[in-house]
């Protein structure tokens, strides 16, 4: 007897999501960006407004070397950093 139930001819054709996958950083291209990073977080007792500049440097570095689609820094949220400056750096 066949466990499998087909209520239908449609196949299941799955699509990666449009956000939120991206390659993983084998190289370590980005190591220095990310570690700045969660060091602010650490030190800012994970309170991540503190350290947007240092998430945005990072993102930006992904972008660059084509570790995540290249998206406008305004479209990811930091508009108001572009120019190096931030109302939350400390």
């Amino acid at each position: 007897m066949s466990t499998a139930m087909n209520f239908g001819t449609k196949s299941f054709q799955p699509r990666p999501p449009d956000k939120g996958s991206f390659p993983l950083d084998h190289l370590g291209e980005c190591k220095s960006f990310k570690d700045k990073f969660m060091k602010c977080l650490y030190d800012n007792r994970f309170e991540n407004a503190l350290c947007r500049n240092e998430s945005k440097e990072y993102l930006e570095c992904r972008m660059e070397r084509k570790l995540m689609l290249q998206e406008p820094l305004e479209k990811l949220g930091f508009g108001d950093l572009i120019g190096g400056k931030s109302e939350a750096k400390k």
